[in-house]
């Protein structure tokens, strides 16, 4: 029979305008390449801004997004050996152990569609070897789409970066899906106190039934009174995680002086700026950025992964709103508004089914436009 060797994916065509769903040409794989059917995938805030033109000028334009998923192997291409056909693998932006692979470029007609290293927001993709990590036995598929971006992030940069000790007070700014991971994070540590913040009653409902102790709203315009009588003056640590500079701002009004740290891992909008109070920094704060949580993902996700089923925390519930890729802008529109903590895109039928034997034939199985894999 003659295969088809398609697949649909959500494409930006044009900063600000709503991502088109086109169906796209699988290329031949080449050295150190990936041929992954997705089965999920995530929607983060750096995904929003692209979207959204707050990133700046974008050269790479028409091109794929998405940089958070799992899916099932396919095909390899020349020189890997870290995964094979049939495994479930995790995607995700932080380049780990294996190969680096050229990026791969699409076809959708005569028309040549970008993509990066690792992209998610289609049924099929083509990943370097670097941007896929085993998925920890135990966790479900939805679950293990967080340890491609948020989980990596928003625990790695309270674990990897300034890890709290058993006497410190802390603040989480921001409780989308770097932001609760961060939480998440911070309850494996066990310090004194988690103080989550967030304008959203809902997120914070959550943040308390993951364990955080107290959950604040920074709008109350007594907020950073209340951060200061909790925390004898000011907590030891903030990570923020909103993806604002009043934000970033606002966390330095709540961490005390003499050490007190803030740490951020958001994005805002390029060509924003944050104002300090010079006071703040000479009195002995601290502000520092962080990239990807200083993570390592192949030893960092099965400690994660372990530490988060030694608490009897339940992943899915950062996961629960789920959009099939032709609602993709719709989901873009509900993380904008703040309606949902990590939107999930699933794309394959294959999800409620046991995955495939690839073993015989490969090179051989190929997508079909809906999303099956046939031989």
């Amino acid at each position: 029979m003659t295969l088809q060797r398609s697949f649909r994916a959500a494409v930006l065509e044009e900063c600000g305008r709503p991502l088109a769903i086109r169906e796209l040409q699988i290329p031949e794989l080449g050295a150190s390449q990936v041929l992954i059917n997705v089965r999920y995938s995530g929607v983060c805030r750096s995904q929003l801004m692209e979207a959204r033109g707050m990133r700046g000028d974008d050269p790479w334009l028409p091109h794929l997004l998405g940089h958070e998923g799992v899916g099932t192997v396919v095909e390899t291409g020349p020189g890997v050996t870290k995964v094979s056909p049939g495994q479930v693998v995790i995607i995700g932006w932080i380049q780990s152990s294996g190969l680096t692979s050229a990026n791969p470029i699409f076809m959708s007609g005569d028309v040549r569609i970008n993509a990066g290293a690792a992209t998610t927001f289609s049924e099929m993709t083509v990943v370097s070897e670097n941007r896929v990590y085993a998925k920890p036995e135990g966790v479900s598929d939805k679950a293990a789409v967080l340890f491609g971006c948020a989980l990596l992030t928003g625990a790695g940069m309270v674990l990897n970066e300034l890890p709290p000790r058993e006497t410190d007070n802390i603040i989480v700014m921001g409780l989308g899906g770097v932001g609760m991971a961060a939480v998440i994070g911070a309850l494996t540590a066990q310090p004194a106190m988690v103080i989550a913040v967030d304008i959203s009653p809902e997120k914070r409902a959550l943040a308390l039934e993951l364990g955080a102790d107290i959950a604040l709203d920074s709008w109350d315009p007594e907020f950073v009174d209340h951060i200061r009588d909790l925390t004898d003056g000011g907590a030891d640590a903030c990570f923020e995680c909103a993806g604002t500079t009043a934000t970033i701002e606002l966390a330095l009004d709540c961490v005390r002086p003499a050490g007190g740290t803030v740490l951020f891992a958001s994005h805002p909008p390029a060509g924003d700026r944050i104002r300090v109070d010079p006071f703040h920094l000479i009195s002995g704060k601290k502000l520092l950025g962080s990239w990807g949580g200083g993570a390592k993902p192949d030893s960092d996700i099965p400690r994660m992964a372990a530490a988060i089923r030694g608490r009897g925390i339940d992943l899915e519930v950062l996961v629960s709103d789920e959009y099939a890729l032709e609602e993709v802008n719709q989901a873009l529109d509900d993380m904008e508004a703040g309606r949902t903590i990590r939107p999930l895109l699933g794309l394959d039928e294959l999800c409620a089914s046991d995955t495939p034997d690839f073993s015989a034939g490969n090179g051989v199985l190929m997508a079909m436009g809906d999303g099956r894999i046939d031989q």
